[in-house]
């Protein structure tokens, strides 16, 4: 290990099966593989998560059970003491940040630390960081950032002029096991989407979209695998399918640890979020060589990975007559559906934990120097 850096630290809300946690756990477990002492901090744990490596220090870092009877502001004030608390007492090389509220508690905790600081926008800023208080925050706190790591161009740009010559773009890591993966050649008559079940991805309208697809292939199903996000998306779902009386062939699979033996069985991926920060979901799906169909939805990623018509179909938001029209396209012309499958592939190789880590390395060394 040739780096200044030796001890890192990640912070975020939690490890639940979210974007922005699948990143952080492919990193922190490259990074520790390497020989560096990670630590991850969160503020609370959740039934269902990644996998951490076993050498990887998992510290809680959130609110205590005597705390929990206390006001807003004092038990906002004491997230970020106790994070203060662990940067002192295990003094990392740096502290990464990821996803919103973690970012603005992590550079508030480092403050008088010394502790360079680097924040990952994970979401269309949009709706997400333009409210008043975001606004004061933001000018108040991120000129403190030792750097900033973002998805897209179009992310960086949002935040001038705060954080734009200690910025990187950063891509995510994809996991290895869904590198190579072999799909079979009689595959199910199944289009397919993985993504954690949450207002954005706008399952609705894949649902929508799907209804127009069976009219067309009443032979083909619709697989949905994720987890419920709890934000009452999966009960609309349901209501949609119930009133179209779509129970026998759109299929919701809940959370699976088998993605890389599940989707590609099926033949045709279909994306339907509204806004999205770097995708992992249609990221794997391209990595496994599937067919893929996905709106065009800011601030950009679906258009930094899809070339429409060369590697994979790109739709308007939306647009579930446009989404429907493509996977037609996909189901009924099955040499187009491999080659597009065949090119989608070949994003590993800019997406490989190797390519990307190496990015992250070099950044990290940049910062602390």
């Amino acid at each position: 290990m040739d780096s200044k850096v030796k001890k890192i630290a990640f912070h975020l809300n939690t490890f639940g099966r979210g974007g922005a946690e699948r990143v952080v756990s492919n990193l922190a477990n490259r990074f520790v593989a390497e020989g560096y002492t990670v630590y991850v901090t969160t503020e609370w744990q959740e039934d269902d998560e990644y996998a951490l490596d076993e050498r990887i220090i998992r510290i809680h870092v959130g609110l205590r059970p005597e705390d929990e009877e206390k006001s807003r502001v004092k038990k906002a004030l004491l997230r970020i003491r106790y994070l203060r608390d662990f940067l002192k007492e295990y003094s990392p090389d740096v502290l990464i940040a990821f996803t919103h509220n973690a970012n603005f508690r992590a550079l508030m905790a480092s403050r008088k630390t010394k502790i360079p600081t680097i924040i990952a926008v994970r979401v269309h800023p949009v709706g997400y960081y333009d409210s008043l208080k975001d606004k004061i925050l933001i000018r108040w706190l991120f000129p403190k950032a030792a750097g900033a790591v973002f998805q897209t161009q179009e992310q960086k740009e949002f935040f001038k002029p705060y954080l734009q010559d200690n910025s990187r773009v950063i891509i995510n890591p994809v996991n290895p096991d869904y590198i190579g993966v072999k799909r079979p050649e009689i595959k199910e008559r199944a289009v397919v989407n993985h993504a954690r079940i949450v207002d954005f991805k706008n399952h609705l309208m894949l649902v929508d979209a799907f209804l127009k697809v069976h009219e067309k292939h009443p032979d083909y199903v619709l697989k949905i695998f994720g987890p419920d996000s709890g934000d009452g998306t999966l009960e609309k779902i349901k209501e949609k399918i119930a009133v179209n009386n779509a129970g026998e062939f759109v299929f919701l699979m809940g959370s699976t640890d088998s993605i890389e033996k599940e989707i590609p069985k099926c033949e045709v991926y279909a994306y339907s979020s509204d806004y999205e920060g770097y995708p992992n979901s249609l990221l794997e799906a391209m990595v496994m060589g599937m067919p893929v169909v996905s709106t065009d939805c800011p601030p950009g990623a679906p258009a930094m990975m899809i070339k429409d018509g060369v590697n994979g179909f790109l739709v308007p938001v939306g647009d579930a007559d446009a989404l429907a029209n493509r996977i037609c396209t996909l189901i009924e012309d099955k040499e187009l559906a491999d080659r597009l499958g065949q090119e989608a592939s070949k994003i590993s190789e800019k997406t490989n934990i190797d390519a990307i880590y190496s990015e992250w390395k070099e950044f990290l060394d940049s910062v602390v120097k």
